[in-house]
């Protein structure tokens, strides 16, 4: 399959975003995908009209990103972005890479130091780079990305903490901000802080972590979500990929007729 060209997925997001239209992401974790059922997971996800596969994890045992990539491609035309963990998780085949910076954090080696070393693999492969605030949001529980990354996360009920630390990574040109709750979070980022963050930045806004209903995702998208992003709940109830999916199209088709 073709790569796409530099800055079509980052000016598709932006674009989307100033027409208030939402995105829906499903995040693909390469140690939990059940490769004997993956071709027809990706059927669904197509006749769901999925928009974007974010690959990746903070922790990964099974190196299958190539594999996973590859079947994506070969069964779809859903792009596939890089949700790295650390500066390993690399695969040129992939259409772009979200760079992550941990800006909820204070740890310097996920703000600045994984990406020193990748960026040399990175400016070879031609991948599409997507400039990335990351915020880490307390979810009620302890999760994989805090322990790894060695960080604490921005406190659930603390909207205006997360509003100036988005502001200060758009002032330092990131080009998107995602709020991340984490995977298996207890609950997810609050509409209330995706407002405040919403009103605070003009980049993209991503939120992932807890959207384990077509309610929340909804929530999430009157608040000023972007894109919503799932992954473990799909794993949890498989119904969930196609009510979030109608949940996104049907917040778009009523913006449709707002104007």
């Amino acid at each position: 399959m073709k790569k796409i060209s530099n800055h079509r997925i980052a000016d598709l997001l932006t674009a989307r975003k100033e027409e208030k239209r939402k995105s829906f992401a499903v995040l693909l974790d390469p140690d939990k995908v059940d490769f004997d059922t993956f071709q027809s997971f990706l059927a669904q996800a197509v006749e769901n009209e999925v928009d974007f596969f974010f690959v990746g994890g903070s922790l990964i045992t099974n190196y299958a990103i190539d594999k996973l990539i590859s079947a994506i491609q070969k069964y779809t035309s859903i792009p596939t972005i890089l949700f790295p963990g650390n500066s390993l998780h690399v695969e040129h085949t992939a259409d772009a890479i979200l760079l992550l910076s941990l800006i909820s954090g204070r740890n310097p080696d996920f703000l600045i130091g994984q990406h020193v070393i990748a960026a040399p693999m990175l400016k070879k492969s031609g991948i599409e780079i997507l400039p990335t605030g990351y915020m880490l949001i307390e979810s009620g529980k302890l999760t994989t990305v805090s322990y790894i990354s060695n960080t604490t996360p921005i406190p659930h009920d603390k909207a205006s903490i997360a509003a100036c630390t988005a502001m200060a990574g758009e002032m330092l040109g990131l080009r998107n901000i995602f709020l991340d709750a984490g995977s298996g979070a207890q609950v997810p980022v609050s509409p209330e802080m995706i407002a405040a963050v919403r009103a605070a930045v003009d980049t993209p806004i991503i939120v992932g972590g807890g959207i384990d209903s077509s309610e929340k995702a909804l929530l999430a998208m009157q608040a000023g979500a972007d894109v919503i992003v799932v992954g473990n709940g799909i794993e949890q109830n498989q119904n969930l990929l196609p009510e979030v999916a109608a949940s996104v199209k049907m917040f778009n088709l009523q913006l449709e007729k707002v104007y």
